[in-house]
């Protein structure tokens, strides 16, 4: 070892410190910021419904009425035949009897997954009022006629989005992106009719659905609701 190897003036040092001191400083800053306003609403677990859907109706109305941003924005996370793990955000479409619907393009990344490996979670913040949500289960594509309704119903510019394609593919430049949106956008405006083929409304059938529930002394609420034949259990979690 040189004898200025291991100088404290030494470049590497320098940037050994400068390191540190940036990691510090942002996990102080984390540290300091806040969690929850007081406030907060309370989960009763002896007076939540029979089921989850009743009562995830209830909080995402509840989240609306609040003026949560994008209430009805989820994590979903997928796994396809590897077991590697991808998550982002989608939008919900519904809640009914036959689950959390969602929609996208068979052909992408998260349909590739649940065509591999039909299982999904979904993960629902809503910061404002103290509450998250999980939900659990297998994943089934819906009738063709179901898929074909939900591309219709979105706007012009969505449409060509999808109509587009090439999802998650490399992009040589985003004027290639641009000339591919304006082409998919005149083909939707000629064609109002026109639709994604590979366009898929999936319902997300719970086996498990979990209500958290913050409170003003920074204590938590878990309810999770675990499907049992065609009902529902009612249990609840330690924090």
């Amino acid at each position: 070892m040189s004898a200025g190897a291991g100088r404290a003036d030494s470049p590497a040092s320098h940037a050994g410190n400068d390191r540190t001191d940036e990691s510090s400083s942002l996990r102080d800053r984390l540290r300091a910021l806040p969690t929850f306003a007081p406030g907060l609403p309370v989960l009763d677990p002896g007076a939540a419904p029979s089921d989850p859907v009743t009562l995830f109706r209830t909080w995402i109305e509840e989240a609306i009425d609040a003026g949560v941003p994008l209430p009805h924005a989820m994590t979903l996370a997928t796994a396809g035949a590897s077991g590697e793990v991808q998550a982002r955000t989608v939008i919900l479409k519904d809640v009914d009897p036959s689950g959390w619907w969602f929609a996208t393009g068979s052909s992408s990344p998260k349909g590739r997954d649940l065509a591999e490996n039909p299982y999904a979670a979904l993960t629902f913040l809503w910061p404002p009022l103290g509450r998250q949500v999980r939900v659990i289960g297998p994943v089934a594509p819906a009738a063709p006629a179901t898929s074909t309704a939900d591309f219709l119903a979105r706007s012009e510019g969505s449409r060509a989005a999808a109509l587009v394609g090439h999802q998650s593919e490399a992009l040589a430049s985003r004027q290639e992106y641009r000339d591919a949106f304006a082409g998919a956008l005149a083909r939707v405006q000629r064609d109002p009719t026109l639709v994604e083929p590979a366009w898929t409304a999936y319902a997300l059938a719970p086996t498990s659905v979990e209500f958290w529930q913050a409170s003003d002394d920074r204590g938590q609420t878990r309810l999770r609701y675990r499907a049992v034949g065609h009902d529902w259990e009612k249990g609840l979690l330690w924090p």
